[in-house]
Protein backbone atom coordinates (compact mmCIF):
# COMPACT_ATOMS: atom_id res chain seq x y z
CA UNK A 1 0.00 0.00 0.00
CA UNK A 2 1.28 3.34 -0.90
CA UNK A 3 0.18 6.24 1.68
CA UNK A 4 0.77 10.00 0.85
CA UNK A 5 0.31 12.14 3.19
CA UNK A 6 0.86 16.12 3.37
CA UNK A 7 1.48 18.06 6.72
CA UNK A 8 -1.10 20.46 8.06
CA UNK A 9 -0.35 24.46 7.14
CA UNK A 10 1.98 26.09 9.84
CA UNK A 11 -0.01 27.27 12.68
CA UNK A 12 -0.74 30.54 13.46
CA UNK A 13 -0.05 32.18 17.23
CA UNK A 14 2.39 28.78 18.12
CA UNK A 15 5.76 29.72 18.50
CA UNK A 16 7.18 28.10 21.55
CA UNK A 17 4.41 26.00 22.22
CA UNK A 18 4.05 22.49 22.72
CA UNK A 19 1.75 21.19 20.43
CA UNK A 20 -0.10 17.87 20.01
CA UNK A 21 -3.83 17.55 20.57
CA UNK A 22 -4.30 21.15 20.70
CA UNK A 23 -6.30 22.51 18.15
CA UNK A 24 -4.73 25.67 16.91
CA UNK A 25 -5.94 27.63 14.50
CA UNK A 26 -4.61 28.16 10.70
CA UNK A 27 -4.49 30.90 7.90
CA UNK A 28 -7.17 30.40 5.47
CA UNK A 29 -5.44 30.98 2.56
CA UNK A 30 -2.83 28.38 3.76
CA UNK A 31 -5.94 26.12 4.28
CA UNK A 32 -6.62 26.70 0.41
CA UNK A 33 -2.90 26.43 -0.42
CA UNK A 34 -3.17 22.53 1.09
CA UNK A 35 -6.23 21.86 -0.72
CA UNK A 36 -5.58 23.00 -4.52
CA UNK A 37 -2.41 21.29 -4.13
CA UNK A 38 -3.48 18.20 -2.77
CA UNK A 39 -6.28 18.43 -5.58
CA UNK A 40 -4.19 19.12 -8.50
CA UNK A 41 -1.73 15.99 -7.40
CA UNK A 42 -4.88 13.75 -7.30
CA UNK A 43 -5.89 15.62 -11.10
CA UNK A 44 -2.68 14.87 -12.20
CA UNK A 45 -2.21 11.11 -11.43
CA UNK A 46 -6.00 10.34 -11.96
CA UNK A 47 -6.53 9.18 -7.86
CA UNK A 48 -9.87 8.73 -6.24
CA UNK A 49 -11.41 11.91 -4.39
CA UNK A 50 -10.78 10.49 -1.25
CA UNK A 51 -9.01 12.34 1.55
CA UNK A 52 -8.20 10.52 5.16
CA UNK A 53 -8.01 14.13 8.08
CA UNK A 54 -6.94 13.50 11.57
CA UNK A 55 -9.97 15.15 14.13
CA UNK A 56 -7.76 17.88 14.59
CA UNK A 57 -8.80 21.46 12.73
CA UNK A 58 -5.53 22.15 11.28
CA UNK A 59 -6.01 18.51 9.39
CA UNK A 60 -9.89 18.35 9.11
CA UNK A 61 -10.29 21.77 8.00
CA UNK A 62 -8.17 20.60 4.56
CA UNK A 63 -10.48 17.54 4.22
CA UNK A 64 -13.72 20.47 4.83
CA UNK A 65 -12.60 22.70 2.14
CA UNK A 66 -12.16 19.53 0.03
CA UNK A 67 -15.45 17.82 0.50
CA UNK A 68 -16.66 21.31 -1.08
CA UNK A 69 -14.60 20.18 -4.28
CA UNK A 70 -16.20 16.66 -4.55
CA UNK A 71 -13.75 14.91 -2.58
CA UNK A 72 -15.02 12.29 0.45
CA UNK A 73 -13.47 13.83 3.80
CA UNK A 74 -12.80 10.67 5.93
CA UNK A 75 -11.46 11.21 9.62
CA UNK A 76 -9.52 9.28 11.05
CA UNK A 77 -8.65 9.61 15.18
CA UNK A 78 -5.54 7.23 14.56
CA UNK A 79 -4.04 9.79 12.49
CA UNK A 80 -3.77 12.79 15.39
CA UNK A 81 -0.55 13.72 16.34
CA UNK A 82 0.99 12.38 19.82
CA UNK A 83 -0.94 13.30 22.83
CA UNK A 84 1.23 15.75 25.36
CA UNK A 85 -1.15 15.25 27.85
CA UNK A 86 -0.90 17.75 30.14
CA UNK A 87 1.82 19.34 28.64
CA UNK A 88 -0.43 20.54 25.32
CA UNK A 89 -0.74 24.00 24.69
CA UNK A 90 2.01 25.15 27.18
CA UNK A 91 4.79 27.37 26.04
CA UNK A 92 8.08 24.69 26.29
CA UNK A 93 9.42 27.48 28.50
CA UNK A 94 7.14 26.36 31.28
CA UNK A 95 7.36 22.68 31.27
CA UNK A 96 9.43 21.90 34.44
CA UNK A 97 12.85 20.91 33.27
CA UNK A 98 12.63 18.04 35.32
CA UNK A 99 9.78 16.42 33.08
CA UNK A 100 11.77 17.30 30.13
CA UNK A 101 14.58 15.05 31.15
CA UNK A 102 12.57 12.61 32.56
CA UNK A 103 11.18 12.58 28.91
CA UNK A 104 14.62 12.55 27.22
CA UNK A 105 15.95 9.97 29.65
CA UNK A 106 13.25 7.12 29.11
CA UNK A 107 12.11 8.75 25.63
CA UNK A 108 10.45 5.53 24.41
CA UNK A 109 8.24 4.89 26.91
CA UNK A 110 7.62 8.56 29.30
CA UNK A 111 4.28 9.78 28.56
CA UNK A 112 3.49 13.37 30.26
CA UNK A 113 0.27 12.81 32.24
CA UNK A 114 -2.87 12.56 30.47
CA UNK A 115 -1.06 11.73 27.20
CA UNK A 116 0.93 9.04 25.59
CA UNK A 117 4.38 8.04 25.12
CA UNK A 118 6.23 7.79 21.85
CA UNK A 119 5.50 4.01 21.75
CA UNK A 120 1.53 4.39 22.24
CA UNK A 121 1.73 6.98 19.42
CA UNK A 122 4.07 3.99 17.02
CA UNK A 123 1.39 1.02 17.91
CA UNK A 124 -1.78 3.83 17.33
CA UNK A 125 0.16 4.46 13.81
CA UNK A 126 1.25 0.66 12.97
CA UNK A 127 -2.43 -0.12 13.73
CA UNK A 128 -4.14 2.76 11.28
CA UNK A 129 -1.56 1.52 8.44
CA UNK A 130 -2.37 -2.14 8.81
CA UNK A 131 -5.81 -1.36 8.53
CA UNK A 132 -5.95 0.71 5.62
CA UNK A 133 -3.82 -1.75 3.88
CA UNK A 134 -7.22 -4.32 4.71
CA UNK A 135 -9.63 -1.90 3.47
CA UNK A 136 -7.32 -1.44 0.57
CA UNK A 137 -6.89 -5.17 -0.17
CA UNK A 138 -10.49 -6.06 0.23
CA UNK A 139 -11.60 -3.46 -2.46
CA UNK A 140 -9.00 -3.48 -4.80
CA UNK A 141 -7.22 -6.50 -6.45
CA UNK A 142 -3.92 -4.91 -6.45
CA UNK A 143 -3.62 -2.45 -3.55
CA UNK A 144 -0.69 -0.88 -4.96
CA UNK A 145 -3.07 0.52 -8.05
CA UNK A 146 -4.93 2.92 -5.28
CA UNK A 147 -2.96 5.00 -2.72
CA UNK A 148 -4.36 6.07 0.54
CA UNK A 149 -4.23 10.27 0.72
CA UNK A 150 -4.50 11.14 3.67
CA UNK A 151 -3.57 15.17 5.99
CA UNK A 152 -1.40 14.89 8.95
CA UNK A 153 0.90 16.12 11.32
CA UNK A 154 4.91 15.73 11.80
CA UNK A 155 5.07 13.42 14.64
CA UNK A 156 2.45 10.74 13.13
CA UNK A 157 4.48 10.77 9.68
CA UNK A 158 7.93 10.87 11.41
CA UNK A 159 6.61 7.73 13.49
CA UNK A 160 4.73 6.15 10.06
CA UNK A 161 7.99 7.05 7.92
CA UNK A 162 10.39 5.17 10.80
CA UNK A 163 7.44 2.06 10.37
CA UNK A 164 8.01 2.09 6.94
CA UNK A 165 11.80 1.89 7.22
CA UNK A 166 11.80 -0.92 9.20
CA UNK A 167 12.78 0.79 12.37
CA UNK A 168 11.84 0.57 15.73
CA UNK A 169 10.65 3.35 18.21
CA UNK A 170 13.75 5.57 18.92
CA UNK A 171 15.68 5.29 22.45
CA UNK A 172 16.77 8.69 22.67
CA UNK A 173 15.79 11.84 21.48
CA UNK A 174 18.51 12.18 19.31
CA UNK A 175 17.72 9.55 16.98
CA UNK A 176 14.28 11.56 16.27
CA UNK A 177 14.33 12.87 12.98
CA UNK A 178 13.91 16.47 12.03
CA UNK A 179 9.75 16.99 10.87
CA UNK A 180 8.88 17.03 7.51
CA UNK A 181 7.65 20.93 6.51
CA UNK A 182 4.67 22.25 6.39
CA UNK A 183 2.11 21.09 3.10
CA UNK A 184 5.14 18.80 2.40
CA UNK A 185 3.79 15.35 1.06
CA UNK A 186 5.53 11.84 2.21
CA UNK A 187 5.18 8.93 0.28
CA UNK A 188 5.20 5.81 2.24
CA UNK A 189 4.98 2.06 0.93
CA UNK A 190 4.21 0.26 3.63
Amino acid sequence: MVVYIWRHPKPMAATGLCIGQTNVKVNKRKLKRLANKIQRFVRLHQLPKVIWVSPLQRSLKVGQLLAQRGFQCRMAPELAEINFGIWDGQLWSQIPKQQIDDWCDNFTDFAPKDGESLQQLFKRTEAWLNKMTMQTMQTVQNCKDRPTLAVGHAGWINAASMIVAGQGVPKIAADWPRPVNYLECRQLNF
